[in-house]
């Protein structure tokens, strides 16, 4: 695929791993998952990051899948940037294992291996330096990395906020305290009227996994820092907060 771009495409990483494999990286010890493979790839095209990742039963499929995902992606940031239409059309994946019911900017969107039963654990944690960008620069980092939501700090409030991919236009925009909507956004964006709930990692785990959500964008108690927790495709969880 990049040796027949007609783009500058640099930085080109690409990670293949399994599902459901005992011992994992990042899985839960003693709870084998469904098989399958996820396969991850990172470049610079044209001075810009783009990811994609895709999941499959075997190594073949991921790789045919991330390569047409890889294609399409180098063509939506060489010809300039347009929303992405809401709903995704669904793609089966393969695996062995029904995906776990959720709301519907996850089910539409792509499909997750099971959370397997009892109590959830946070498997990776990320401390990065958020950056400072308006609404629709993050939005466009979020399609741009194949993000279904992406946390950043809004220098209109100076608040952290989180974009997010949902209905009715595909984009959303909540923030740690509730404030009005940006002025002239490109980007069709819906607003949540509240702020994100101050909430302890604990309560957050258990709040997602009551309510079957792909992800929880939330308050830490006392700082106010955004954080957002979300589900892994080995069945894990994930915790994004800001570094302070």
């Amino acid at each position: 695929v990049v040796s027949g771009a007609d783009a500058l495409v640099e930085s080109l990483r690409i990670r293949i791993g399994t599902l459901g494999a005992a011992g994992s990286p990042g899985g839960v010890p003693g709870v084998p998952g469904p098989p399958g493979v996820l396969a991850q790839v990172t470049a610079e095209v044209d001075g810009r990051r783009i990811r994609v990742q895709e999941a499959a039963a075997d190594l073949g499929e991921a790789l045919d899948r991330l390569a047409d995902g890889l294609r399409s992606r180098m063509t939506a940031v060489t010809a300039g940037w347009t929303p992405r239409p809401w709903p995704r059309r669904t793609r089966a994946r393969g695996l062995s294992a029904a995906a776990e019911p959720m709301v519907p900017v996850r089910s539409v969107a792509r499909l997750e291996v099971p959370c397997p039963p009892g109590p959830r654990r946070i498997v990776r944690r990320k401390r990065p330096q958020l950056v400072w960008c308006s609404p629709d620069a993050a939005a466009r980092t979020m399609d741009a990395m194949d993000y279904d939501i992406h946390l950043f700090t809004d220098p209109a409030t100076e608040t952290d906020a989180v974009v997010y991919r949902v209905g009715p236009t595909g984009y959303r925009l909540a923030r740690t305290v509730a404030a009005g909507p940006p002025t002239r956004p490109a980007v069709p964006l819906t607003l949540s009227p509240c702020g994100a709930p101050e909430l302890s990692e604990e309560q957050a785990v258990a709040r997602l996994t009551a309510a079957e959500l792909p992800h929880l964008f939330f308050a830490q108690p006392g700082s106010g820092r955004g954080r957002v927790l979300y589900r892994r495709f080995d069945g894990g969880l994930g915790l994004i907060a800001a570094a302070s």
